[in-house]
């Protein structure tokens, strides 16, 4: 008979999928037995410019790769409200998010949500040029669209 599983949470955005994403949610699954991803809908993206795919879209990508349980899309007034239903054992913020994860752990005990909050590691390039960010591959579309 076995326990509980270890249940981790993942956050982001997810706007365009790159090997950084696969390294994140990879490291965060590594932590537990299942991995659900909480995609921020596009009204609360603030911290940058809002995502260009839509919010349904997101959340079918991240939730078609293997690592991941099963993906939700975020609580448009209260980012808690998933995290609450879930109740992980850990979360794990990205290696370049903007949370503070003291922040993060006080609101969660403030709560009542007695879980970990980890950050993952980055990702180094695995070859020159590849691209480990949704805005450096933006960039990098528009200049050589621009080029034809």
């Amino acid at each position: 008979m076995t326990g509980t599983p270890t249940t981790v949470i993942a956050q982001g955005t997810f706007d365009l999928l790159h090997p950084g994403h696969l390294h994140y949610l990879s490291e965060a699954a590594a932590l537990g037995d299942e991995l659900h991803v909480i995609i921020a809908r596009r009204e609360n993206v603030t911290h940058k410019k809002k995502p260009i795919l839509p919010d349904r879209q997101r959340r079918d990508m991240v939730d078609a790769l293997e690592m991941v349980t099963e993906a939700h899309l975020g609580h448009t007034e209260d980012i808690f409200v998933p995290i609450e239903r879930i109740d992980p054992d850990y979360i794990v913020l990205g290696h370049d998010q903007h949370h503070d994860e003291d922040a993060i752990a006080e609101a969660l005990a403030a709560r009542g949500i007695d879980c970990a909050v980890r950050r993952a590691s980055a990702r180094d390039p695995a070859y020159d040029g590849e691209l480990l960010s949704t805005g450096r591959i933006i960039d990098q579309v528009l200049a050589q669209r621009s080029e034809d």
